[in-house]
């Protein structure tokens, strides 16, 4: 079988950028899922500032990045078995109930008085856990319901919500901070994932890959499928760029109020623009990339948009104007939309349907290194300074990317049907 990746995606162009919503079951998953990364915006903000409050350090403020991803490297896998394994749509109800039932506990505590460090730190960890148990089959119930042809417009349109409430959660989080308090954020974050749970219950969703979930060979089904990942040339491409801009790229968030205050001379309020730059970029990037009627090379645009945000995080770290700072930050929001829209569009398409979890699993593992690449830009940042550890980060991101690229071309050089390869028994070990 080629090795070569190509997808083309077959639609009438009337159908516009908007045409997964022709999809009545779509349409109810949608805004369960944006109302989801809305409260999860809101969660990071608001714990962060109570945090801040109570602590007035930024180290402990830095932790709840660390604790609230950690599950991930932890989880992730698992989740990715649970979603070739069980009810997707089950599996989806019950993490969200949980995760509702933590924000709800949370919101008591803040209402009594009660919340301490140490429940700031359980209430994302445990929230985390659940975002690494969904995340697979949530982004497989988008192949489920789209197929093939639809896919990858689904996956824009989800991606369009994920960076829209970037932009939403933390506004809205300090606006409720300001008018009602952390506890008054909370409370509307109930509201929020209750409307989410409702609406993911009136969608109708596959059940999935229907086998048997045995919880003793779990260690055996997670060695599979890095075995899998590994055999799979795109996949293992789509795997360690993740992990490269998961260590070096996205924790540069966390700094960004400090190159704010300390290199642009800018107050709060401008630093929470700059702070939305890539935001903004991201929403736009996969807007357009949604309304695309044909996408021929997918692993180019996921290569190339990781190598547009690396540069648009360079040209950040050498910026001395706060204009140029934003532009550059909007560059790299639009450079993480090619990313972000093809990194789980890639492993659905090419996968076997027995094992798509299973390697959306090991894409999660992989977004899991994400708090150690917070905790490296912080110790860096102390060593050389903020705005050097950026210019660091980014050299050596650019770096890598080109010898993935160089060592593994063909899931973006070459051309073929990735809708034929995802539907085929792939299991030629060079693809």
């Amino acid at each position: 079988m080629s090795s070569k990746l190509k997808t083309n995606v077959r639609r009438r162009s009337s159908a516009g950028t908007f045409r997964a919503f022709s999809n009545s079951n779509f349409r109810f998953l949608w805004p369960a899922n944006f109302l989801i990364y809305i409260s999860r915006w809101m969660q990071m903000t608001l714990l962060a500032w109570f945090v801040l409050e109570l602590t007035d350090s930024a180290w402990y403020v830095s932790l709840l990045g660390f604790f609230t991803f950690l599950p991930m490297l932890v989880l992730g896998m698992v989740g990715g078995l649970l979603a070739d394994s069980v009810n997707r749509r089950m599996l989806l109800t019950i993490t969200q109930l949980v995760a509702l039932a933590i924000t709800i506990v949370a919101t008591a505590l803040l209402y009594a008085g009660l919340l301490e460090l140490w429940h700031a730190y359980t209430v994302v960890f445990l929230t985390g856990a659940t975002w690494a148990l969904d995340m697979p089959a949530r982004s497989s119930v988008i192949h489920d319901l789209l197929g093939v042809n639809g896919v990858t417009n689904g996956m824009s349109l989800d991606v369009v919500g994920m960076t829209g409430s970037t932009m939403i959660g933390p506004a809205l989080a300090g606006l409720l901070i300001t008018l009602f308090d952390v506890k008054g954020g909370y409370a509307v974050m109930v509201a929020f994932q209750s409307v989410a749970i409702v609406s993911l219950l009136l969608a109708r969703i596959p059940s999935g890959y229907d086998s048997v979930f045995a919880p003793a060979k779990i260690f055996a089904n997670l060695i599979e499928g890095l075995r899998y990942a590994r055999t799979q040339r795109v996949v293992l491409a789509i795997i360690l760029i993740t992990v490269i801009m998961n260590l070096l790229l996205f924790p540069i968030m966390q700094v960004i109020p400090v190159i704010a205050r300390d290199v642009l001379n800018v107050g709060p309020g401008l630093m929470g623009v700059l702070g939305s730059a890539s935001g903004i970029g991201s929403f736009f990037g996969s807007l357009f990339l949604a309304s695309l009627v044909s996408i021929n090379r997918h692993g180019a645009v996921f290569l190339g948009g990781s190598i547009l945000g690396t540069m648009g995080l360079l040209a950040f770290s050498f910026s001395q104007w706060y204009g140029l700072s934003f532009v550059a930050l909007l560059v790299m929001g639009i450079g993480v939309a090619g990313f972000g829209v093809m990194q789980m569009t890639i492993v659905m398409l090419v996968s076997r349907d027995e094992m798509r979890g299973r390697a959306l699993g090991v894409v999660s593992l992989a977004i899991g290194v994400s708090p150690f690449g917070a905790l490296l830009i912080g110790a860096l940042a102390s060593a050389i300074g903020t705005a050097n550890a950026v210019t660091v980060n980014a050299v050596v991101c650019l770096v890598l990317l080109g010898l993935v690229a160089i060592v593994l071309p063909s899931f973006w050089r070459d051309s073929s049907n990735a809708a034929q390869t995802g539907a085929s028994a792939n299991a030629d070990p060079a693809l």
